[in-house]
């Protein structure tokens, strides 16, 4: 089964809020679907009072990108997830995965292994799902990298994002996915880090070489071309199963011909 092309945005806040909601209210006319935000507590405004603005901006759907679990207790996931869906009448989806190694004790907090950010992730779904009961369905796309969380997403998520190493190249990147293997019918998401030369805030480590991703065929870049862009997410689709791309906001402008050209289709 192919499934249509989506196209989302994280849209981290700068210091101007104003030109943060100008922002939010252009994706929506560029045709995007989905606004995110990222969980870096201290750095951004709280991730459910951020979208639930958004929400009210622009009839767009909004996302988590993602809840770290290294930072939140489970229920308290869950809780808001719930409300976001309430309060957007459905347009929220919960992006959740175990945090970036380390960036608890970075924030003052206990560290936490792998396996308790797992089990802290069943846990937030498992509480979702009580939550919502019978009348709400709040999808959940979960960031997974290693096979644990692979086998938690195939039994709990509606969605993969891959944690992909910058310098996997393509043909490792196509055995990750294609070992992800499992009778559901899960939408599978790529995480674009970086647009031609540009590396997007928040969704790529400092100092990213952006040439040598090329030269690697990384996946986790695309070309600042539309047509080119297009051609690459197309073949994605066909080769991988990719068909949910998530761009950072400063290349929103660039890629909405992209964007025009394939969603939906």
């Amino acid at each position: 089964m192919t499934r249509p092309f989506r196209f989302g945005v994280v849209a981290p806040i700068g210091s101007d809020l104003a030109a943060w909601r100008d922002r939010v209210r252009r994706v929506a006319d560029l045709g995007y679907s989905t606004l995110l935000m990222p969980d870096v507590p201290t750095w951004q405004p709280s991730l459910a009072p951020t979208l639930a603005t958004a929400a009210a901006i622009a009839d767009l759907r909004v996302g988590s990108w993602v809840y770290a679990a290294a930072l939140r207790d489970p229920s308290s996931i869950a809780w808001e997830a719930h409300s976001l869906s309430v309060l957007t009448e459905g347009r929220f989806e919960m992006g959740l995965g175990a945090g970036r190694p380390g960036i608890e004790v970075e924030l003052g907090m206990p560290a936490v292994s792998p396996a308790e950010r797992r089990r802290r992730m069943r846990q937030a779904v498992a509480a979702l799902r009580e939550y919502d009961g019978p009348d709400v369905w709040t999808p959940v796309i979960m960031a997974v990298s290693g096979p644990k969380s692979q086998e938690l997403a195939l039994e709990v998520a509606d969605g993969v994002t891959f944690v992909l190493p910058a310098d996997d190249d393509r043909a490792e990147t196509t055995r990750r996915v294609r070992e992800f293997g499992g009778s559901r019918d899960i939408e599978l998401a790529q995480h674009v880090a970086a647009v031609g030369d540009g590396a997007a805030p928040f969704m790529a480590a400092p100092g990213l070489d952006t040439a040598a991703l090329r030269a690697a065929d990384s996946l986790v870049i695309l070309p600042d071309d539309p047509a080119a862009a297009a051609e690459e997410v197309q073949r994605r689709r066909e080769e991988i199963g990719f068909s949910y791309f998530v761009i950072g906001a400063d290349f929103a402008e660039t890629l909405a011909p992209m964007v025009a050209m394939l969603a939906g289709q």
